[in-house]
């Protein structure tokens, strides 16, 4: 009886301990899933974009690099002026900034009659966003390229920072950074906070994130623009395509 008794004890002690393992492993898991992971968006109630202090702008010398971005817009009317704002109030001297719109039927051809001589744009059908990208860097001159979609925005500085990057590292070809994610009315409800580049990872991954993305043009020269027969990896192919190319990245700061 008595080793009976002993055998029920253990059988009791052991199955406590995998109950307690099971309520642990369950407690790591629910901490786990309540910690939001940098793709998802929604990761705070909206509030308004948290900035750090203002430092000094840096001084642009007077052989500061030419910056050429296009927008490709299709009847994104609703954002695109806060997109077209975020670009023009950077106030970078040597910019050209056009936006190709694929003749959208909202308020969009308006908004962008509303910008007069401060901006370059048209509107005409296209294949979708890689083809317009490529028809809107077609006649547009720049030491630096990005493209910025029609519902994405650059941060306050952002053109001179980059153009400083660039001067100070002459090693690298494409600079990229951390992403803020917005709602539709512009408010902050999470990020996306990077570590520093991998090619290895860029291989299995399209991480980086593109609207932060800045590249120098011998990287379009030599590589050729954005493959139009993608519809959604468009930004990875090109970037890939970079690596393969021996064009080096860099996560800033």
């Amino acid at each position: 009886l008595k080793l009976v008794e002993a055998r029920v004890a253990e059988l009791e002690n052991g199955q406590r301990n995998l109950q307690q393992a099971y309520g642990s492993s369950r407690l790591r898991l629910r901490r786990f899933l309540l910690r939001p992971p940098m793709w998802t968006y929604q990761q705070h109630l909206p509030r308004p974009i948290g900035l750090p202090a203002q430092e000094s702008a840096p001084a642009l010398p007077a052989d500061a690099p030419s910056i050429a971005i296009v927008t490709p817009s299709y009847n994104q009317g609703r954002f695109l002026r806060a997109t077209v704002d975020s670009v023009l109030g950077q106030n970078y001297p040597k910019l050209s900034y056009h936006v190709q719109d694929g003749g959208s039927t909202d308020d969009s051809v308006a908004i962008l009659e509303s910008y007069g001589a401060n901006l370059s744009w048209r509107s005409q059908p296209d294949k979708g966003q890689a083809d317009a990208i490529n028809l809107g860097f077609e006649n547009l001159d720049g030491d630096i390229m990005a493209y910025l979609n029609s519902d994405d925005v650059l941060l306050p500085g952002t053109l001179a920072f980059v153009a400083d990057f660039f001067a100070r590292r002459p090693d690298i070809d494409i600079v990229y950074g951390h992403r803020v994610f917005i709602d539709s009315d512009g408010y902050e409800i999470g990020r996306a906070v990077l570590p520093a580049h991998s090619d290895k990872a860029l291989l299995y991954a399209g991480y980086v994130p593109q609207e932060t993305m800045f590249w120098r043009r011998r990287v379009w020269n030599k590589v050729g623009g954005i493959d139009a027969s993608f519809q959604y990896a468009l930004d990875w192919d090109f970037m890939l395509r970079a690596q393969t190319a021996q064009f080096r990245f860099a996560r800033a700061r």
